[in-house]
């Protein structure tokens, strides 16, 4: 891994996963989010450890929260039986990270997991940490906020087109890219919804800077990421690896992830929100 992406992981694991779990009224969450700070930290030293046994071990502990954290998602659905499009995000959102923390084992062990490079390997930790469970934290989010087709599309595409993209590793290029595709859409759909109707709208103009700058770099860093996966899948000249992380990832992580992570929590703080569709996820009332 390269200092950058260390960083970025270390991002996610430290301040983007506990803020947005935070933001997800779920019982069997609270165990969870104490033993999380130690989590990040064994998975942080993983990180700038040799590749070893040691960095393994540390790597295991931080995959063992995440497992942890997955095994909230199967538990939800079975208590609120319900798979509208909000709700489908954030099972997504749930246990996604599992998969970064498999994928952190591997690389620090130096093992091709399913026979992928340690640089793909090394770059799916993040990967899902932000385009999986803050991407489809904030489209749940946003898609309470907006019952319509369009936020009912973003929660369903943003989980649909992470899973796509995974399911592009194993199959080829050309799945990667309608992942891409899917991906893309959902993204810029939650990005158009949050300045149409959530920005302005805003308690405070920090709430409305972060929410408008959540918005606006979805618009770069997707078409970065689609451009990519496009060269990737025919050929033609696109960003390498590194170029990515110093473009698409950076952005991804402070620009949307943090950004939006931060508003959400503002907006659940504010004290008199102007609109109820504005609150943090909570639990599924049926009768």
């Amino acid at each position: 891994m390269t200092a950058l992406v260390q960083l970025i992981v270390m991002l996610g694991m430290f301040v983007v996963i506990p803020l947005g779990v935070s933001l997800i009224e779920e019982p069997g969450l609270a165990g969870v989010h104490r033993v999380w700070p130690v989590a990040a930290v064994v998975g942080s030293v993983a990180l700038w450890l040799p590749r070893g046994p040691v960095a393994v071990g540390c790597a295991a502990g931080y995959a063992a929260a995440t497992l942890a954290l997955a095994v909230q998602a199967p538990r939800r659905l079975a208590r609120n039986r319900s798979l509208a499009p909000s709700e489908v995000a954030v099972l997504t959102a749930l246990a996604t990270p599992a998969v970064a923390g498999l994928a952190l084992v591997a690389e620090r062990g130096g093992h091709r997991l399913f026979g992928f490079g340690l640089d793909i390997l090394a770059l799916t930790v993040p990967h899902f940490h932000f385009a999986g469970f803050a991407a489809a934290l904030i489209a749940g989010l946003v898609c309470r906020g907006d019952g319509g087709r369009a936020g009912r599309f973003a929660a369903l595409s943003v989980p649909v087109g992470t899973l796509l993209v995974l399911a592009g590793y194993f199959i080829d290029d050309w799945a990667e890219l309608a992942g891409a595709l899917v991906l893309t859409a959902g993204m810029w759909v939650v990005g158009l919804l949050t300045w149409r109707n959530l920005r302005p709208t805003g308690p405070d103009r920090t709430t409305r800077a972060l929410l408008g700058c959540s918005a606006l770099v979805l618009v770069a860093t997707m078409l970065l990421a689609l451009t990519w996966a496009l060269g990737e899948a025919t050929g033609l000249p696109h960003p390498s690896l590194a170029w990515m992380a110093a473009t698409h990832g950076l952005g991804n992580a402070l620009g949307f992830a943090l950004c939006a992570i931060l508003a959400q929590r503002r907006l659940r703080t504010a004290p008199t929100p102007r609109r109820p569709a504005l609150a943090p996820i909570l639990k599924e009332r049926h009768a």
